[in-house]
Order: C-alpha cells, then structure tokens, then sequence
C-alpha cells in the first residue's frame, strides 16, 4: 500500500522512536491512506507543509485493528497516552477502569490502525469519560467529519517496512482552510448530535462502572 505522513519537512527516512512519546497511540510513526488527510495534518497556522509518500509492505508484520475491538478499547490506549481533563471524581474513576479492563496490548505489535484523535474527536472522547455522552454517541462521533483510520508504524522491524517515494509542498493558504471545515463539520453535527432526545438504554460510564462491564461484553459492541 502507499501511505502519506504530513509534515512541515521532508523526511526520507523516518526515525524509529524519533516522534513524541505522547501521541494517539505513543512513539510511532503517524500515517494516513488517503493523501488530502495527509494535506490537512501537513499545514498549520504558522507553516505550509510537505505531503511525504511511502509504499509500505505489511506482510509478515503483526497488525493491530483497533476497529475490530470496542470503541473503549481505543479509548483505552488514547488514554494511557494522551492528558485528558479529569476532575470529577467520577471521570477520575472511569480514566483507572477503562483502561485496566479495555486496554489492548497494543506496544506489542508492528503496526497499530485505529481512529485518528484530532481536536474535536479528542473532545468527543473528553465528554465520554466526564458522563457526557454516552457509548452509542461516541462510536456515532468517531465518523463525523470522515477523518478515516490512521495507520501508525511502530517497530523498528516495521520502518524497515517503508520505502519513501517522494514528497509534495502543499500551502496553508489552501490547505489549513480544508483542515478547519472538515472539524467544524465534526463537531457541528456533533453539536446537533446531542441535542437529539435521550434514548432510553443507552450506556454512558457511570453505568459501565456501577455494572462493572468487561470488554467481551455484547453490549458495548
């Protein structure tokens, strides 16, 4: 496959463990299949940006799909890496549980793909651990906007993996407008997405504590 990594410079050779331990899924290389995306996360207020291209060989790498577990098991691995505001004790609570019983043992393999936690969807999950919305609302939250999945390489065995192809300069003047309206487009329909009525039933936090529900539960599905 041919993975792009948006950036303020070329980079031909990328650093195994030479990103911020801090990011969505910890040290890594951060990726995108689809080359606007790529665009988007190259430019800034302050920068242009280069949309760096790689043909990547995933075979005989092991590769974790997030998408194939539950949404809190994401959660889980963004919240042992990324600060999240908890200051209820509730929140405080739900941060320890959901990642003792939904973290996935993600550092052991080559490759991890999974939801990208940009401003407004780091906000979405945010509102779930403080008992704002609940788990129906976040898997809905995670397509807004349709960020599509990141594809993060993270092994050494795995940067041996990618082959760089190029690079292409793209100007904040055309791209950082693109980036800000795909997240108002987010969080817009997120905003009417709360207003929308309490349905009856559905799982917010303090009930996944209270039940002390377990990743194999086919609620959380």
């Amino acid at each position: 496959m041919v993975l792009y990594h948006g950036s303020d410079k070329i980079i031909e050779q990328p650093k195994y463990r030479g990103g911020k331990p801090y990011n969505d899924y910890g040290y890594g290389f951060y990726c995108t299949e689809f080359f606007d995306l790529a665009g988007e996360w190259a430019v800034s207020e302050e920068h242009d940006g280069f949309i760096n291209s790689y043909e990547f060989d995933s075979a005989g790498l092991s590769v974790l799909n997030l998408n194939d577990h539950s949404v809190l098991s994401w959660l889980a691995v963004l919240l042992v890496n990324r600060t999240f505001a908890t200051e209820t004790a509730l929140a405080k609570e739900a941060k320890k549980y959901i990642i003792s019983e939904f973290l996935v043992d993600y550092e052991s393999y080559d490759v991890v793909r999974g939801y990208r936690a940009d401003d407004s969807y780091f906000s979405f999950a945010q509102d779930f651990v403080n008992n704002s919305i609940s788990v129906e609302q976040l898997k809905k939250a995670m397509y807004l906007g349709k960020l599509g999945d990141q594809i993060v390489i993270r092994s050494e065995k795995a940067f041996s993996h990618l082959k760089y192809l190029g690079a292409e300069k793209v100007y904040r003047d055309q791209w950082l407008e693109r980036k800000i309206n795909r997240d108002m487009i987010a969080r817009n329909s997120y905003f009417a997405m709360n207003r929308e009525q309490y349905i009856p039933g559905e799982i917010y936090v303090a009930k996944i504590l209270d039940e002390e529900m377990k990743k194999d539960d086919s609620r959380l599905r």
